[in-house]
This record gives structure tokens, C-alpha cells and sequence, in this order.
């Protein structure tokens, strides 16, 4: 899971930059695992090798999951995408979480197209918020999706 992130990592196509510390970022993944709360990990494998992975985790706000993932380039456009964003979406529902949401680069249209066709609106954007360790600043669509149960 930390190679893929790191290969990912360095497209920069996710927020985490080059390089990564693949033992530290390994440890995260273990500690999440044994961890307890609402979140998950879920992997993507072909031919027994992980290709893509995905995590949700608690927002801070009460039933709200984060979701985030990465695919290696050779495993995209295979539907592995949406299985794991699928698997991430029925965890949320299992867990009763009301609403799920995520942060994209404005410039990942792929990405974009596949959380909009899974049902993710645009609720705002991050202008210039991240800072990279180059200096340039990173703006971050807001997509979310009410999973239902919790809208009054």
C-alpha cells in the first residue's frame, strides 16, 4: 500500500508529496488497520500484487467519513476505481455514517468524473490551501455524497 502511494505520490496526482517515507507511511497503514472508529482500508490486487488501495476514515464530524485513494497508472481504467470507492461507499452505510466526502485536485478530471458519477457533488473549493514543499500553492475541490438517513 505505501509503494502504491508513493508511485502515486510522485504523479502528483494526491496530496501526499514525493518522497515518501515508505516505512513510516507502512506503519500508518499497520496503525490504521488495528485501529478502532468507523473508518477502513480496502486493497486492490491483481495477479496478487496490490495495485491500488483506498481508506476512509473519521472526519471529525459526527457520522462524516473521508475517503481517499490511489491506483497504480498501469491498473486504471479497469474498474477498480469504482469497486473500491463502491466498497468504501456500502462500509459507510454498514457504519451509519449520513454523509461521505472527499478532496480531489480541480485538475484530476478523471477522478472528478468517476466520484460525480458515483453520485459526489461539488460543495466548494480549497483556493490556493496547500502549500507544496516547492512553494506553489494547491487548490482542492470539496465533493461529498449524502448517503441518506440523516438529512432533516
Amino acid at each position: 500500500m505505501a509503494r502504491v502511494m508513493a508511485t502515486v505520490a510522485d504523479e502528483g496526482l494526491i496530496a501526499t508529496e514525493p518522497p515518501v517515507d515508505l516505512d513510516a507511511r507502512a506503519q500508518r497503514f499497520r496503525d490504521a488497520i488495528e485501529g478502532e472508529g468507523l473508518g477502513g482500508l480496502w486493497v486492490l490486487e491483481e495477479d496478487g500484487q496490490v495495485v491500488g488501495n483506498s481508506g476512509a476514515h473519521e472526519s471529525g464530524a459526527p457520522g462524516v467519513l473521508s475517503l481517499g485513494m490511489s491506483i497504480l497508472p498501469e491498473a486504471r481504467g479497469r474498474g477498480g476505481g469504482r469497486a473500491l470507492l463502491e466498497a468504501m461507499l456500502e462500509h459507510a452505510r454498514s457504519r451509519g455514517a449520513h454523509k461521505v466526502e472527499l478532496e480531489v485536485w480541480p485538475d484530476n478530471a478523471r477522478a472528478i468524473a468517476l466520484y460525480a458519477s458515483a453520485g459526489f457533488e461539488v460543495e466548494g473549493l480549497r483556493r490556493h490551501h496547500y502549500r507544496r514543499r516547492d512553494g506553489s500553492l494547491r487548490s482542492a475541490l470539496l465533493m461529498a455524497s449524502l448517503l441518506g438517513g440523516g438529512e432533516r
